[in-house]
């Protein structure tokens, strides 16, 4: 896909407890043909090798990636099948699974740092309570809250999904004002009418509200229908 026509959804992954929600994102985007662009903080590394016992490195990245995307919730390795595909690769919407370019945290100079950068919109998965304060406040401290800032001012969808409790005061103030901004602030917070029977069905429930809040189509839970217990009669 020639790069002048890609126009990825970035995904941020703050330091927050919850990989495997970026994960579940990750992978249903890629499923339905969007390109992604990544960006990892220097907190979430540590969040990443804490929950899964795997580094997430630079040079590294694409091999880190598949394994980290494979994974499901509950730890098994190789549970997804997941490619991993770069632009210019012939993959993207129309042609099969999307796309991934994957921006260091301290590149400043990237490309979603800037507001002609083609991008659709961004996710932040899991939003940590210091990214939700750096956005909100527009410090811009590494290339997460840069691309937010920048995903705010060009009016494009930016949906934060907050992983957190409880919640400080001053933190519902930050979320107040990006909720102000324009922003869906979206809170980690799986429900139970679906009929979750693996840790990995709560999971998918939170990835699939944030895809619901950008527009993009996937079949993450089981969607709610005005029928008592339905859930239990599911197979």
């Amino acid at each position: 896909m020639s790069d002048s026509l890609r126009r990825p959804w970035v995904v941020g992954v703050s330091g927050a407890s919850g990989t495997p929600y970026a994960a579940s994102v990750l992978r249903a985007l890629l499923s339905a043909g969007e390109d992604v662009d990544l960006v990892v903080s220097r907190a979430a590394r540590l969040t990443l090798l804490d929950e899964t016992g795997h580094p997430f490195r630079d040079a590294h990245w694409r091999e880190d990636l598949r394994r980290w995307l494979a994974r499901d919730a509950d730890g098994t390795p190789e549970a997804h099948r997941v490619r991993i595909a770069e632009p210019g690769s012939g993959s993207g919407p129309g042609t099969g699974p999307g796309t991934v370019r994957y921006w260091p945290a301290g590149d400043l100079a990237a490309g979603p740092s800037s507001g002609s950068y083609p991008a659709r919109g961004m996710l932040v998965v899991p939003a940590s309570t210091e990214s939700v304060a750096g956005i909100a406040l527009g410090l811009s401290k590494d290339l997460l809250q840069r691309t937010a800032s920048v995903t705010l001012k060009e009016r494009r969808p930016l949906v934060v999904a907050v992983r957190e409790t409880p919640l400080s005061g001053q933190t519902l103030k930050h979320l107040v004002t990006l909720d102000e901004a324009g922003a869906v602030v979206l809170p980690a917070s799986p429900a139970f009418y679906a009929g979750a029977a693996r840790v990995q069905d709560l999971v998918d429930f939170v990835a699939g509200r944030a895809l619901d809040a950008v527009g993009v189509p996937h079949r993450l839970y089981r969607r709610w229908e005005g029928e008592l217990g339905a859930a239990q009669g599911q197979s």
